[in-house]
């Protein structure tokens, strides 16, 4: 389904995706990065990932353009396999790889992947954000290791069908501009572990087939459909929203407005839901701290207690300190008291 249009067609357009000034900074920087044919991608990738080869000089950039993205990815396998077999650098430049997701057929498209002269396989990211004095952001790029580990997955698959199957490095070219200027700079990254979290993750997800099999006859989610059917449809396939999402996820705000209605916890983060255990709506955790419900054996309601406790004293001790006291400047220091307490 196309979750973007589904959102809008709800009545909680996502506005997903990365401004219009971002994607055109990126846009520049990349074709900079990948200009004359990839001299300088290949020195990067030669100097920061293999530099015990042979220096890239007259690098291969073969065409990979075909019908759909069915043919890109059939085009983009026979070209990895022609390079692995020639030797020399080779860059595909915005190759399309396929990858099984829960039964469904999910279309990737890297930024560039490198082959090596040894005929092994690496992924180049290549980011907007800078790298000041050799570092960036660790969160960008923890995000972009994350979404290299997938394409590493991918390649493996693809070099899986071949033999001999050809090496996947499992350490990718990270490219950034240096200390915010457009020239370039690059890291290599270590995404074994990403990639095996991904792989566990992809094999614990719950089959698309199943999933179908359980929504009532007719389910349908275009999004010409009116909204109340869509409403019907999409509440079928049950959703445990986290603030996470709206970083991810075109239906995200749809979900939130979901889990506030029905008093969620996950709507104040994963965390938080982690600790309170098997209390799972605001209303529950209400109830426990205030010792109508639960089992003061549970931590999680100990917990509660507690702080309903602590609570209360401060506010009976805030309410003592902004008592009245006798003579004008005591009755003029109490809304004080009051406001600093509260």
């Amino acid at each position: 389904m196309d979750k973007a249009r589904l959102a809008t067609a709800l009545g909680a357009p996502s506005g997903f995706g990365q401004s219009q000034f971002a994607l055109t900074r990126g846009n520049a920087f990349e074709a900079r990065v990948k200009a004359d044919g990839g001299a300088e991608l290949l020195r990067l990738a030669h100097a920061r990932l293999d530099p015990g080869a042979e220096p890239p000089a007259g690098a291969a950039v073969p065409d990979l353009t075909a019908h759909g993205p069915e043919g890109r990815t059939a085009r983009t396998a026979l070209a990895l396999r022609e390079a692995a077999r020639a030797g020399g650098w080779t860059l595909l430049d915005h190759p399309m790889l396929a990858l099984d997701v829960a039964g469904s057929l999910a279309f990737l498209e890297p930024d560039a992947v490198v082959v090596h002269p040894d005929g092994s396989w690496s992924v180049v990211e290549i980011k907007s954000f800078p790298m000041v004095d050799g570092a960036a952001d660790p969160a960008k790029v923890g995000a972009a290791a994350r979404q290299a580990a997938v394409y590493v997955l991918a390649l493996e698959e693809v070099a899986a069908r071949l033999d001999p199957a050809p090496r996947v490095h499992h350490r990718i070219l990270l490219v950034c501009p240096k200390d915010f200027s457009n020239l370039a700079a690059a890291c290599a990254v270590d995404v074994r572990k990403q990639r095996a979290v991904t792989a566990r993750q992809l094999a614990r997800l719950t089959r698309i087939d199943d999933i179908a099999g359980t929504l009532p006859e007719g389910t349908c989610f275009a999004p010409d459909r009116p909204a109340e059917e869509l409403t019907a449809a999409v509440a079928a396939v049950p959703a445990s929203y986290a603030p996470e999402c709206l970083s991810a996820c075109e239906l995200a705000f749809h979900c939130r407005d979901r889990a506030r209605s029905a008093g969620a916890v996950t709507s104040l983060g994963r965390p938080l839901r982690a600790e309170l255990g098997g209390l799972t709506t605001v209303e529950e955790v209400l109830a426990a701290a205030r010792g109508e419900t639960g089992d003061p054996d549970d931590p999680a309601v100990a917990a509660l207690r507690r702080a309903a406790a602590l609570r209360a004293e401060a506010l009976r001790t805030a309410d003592e300190a902004a008592a009245p006291r006798s003579g004008a400047a005591g009755a003029e220091a109490a809304p004080l008291a009051v406001t600093a307490c509260r």
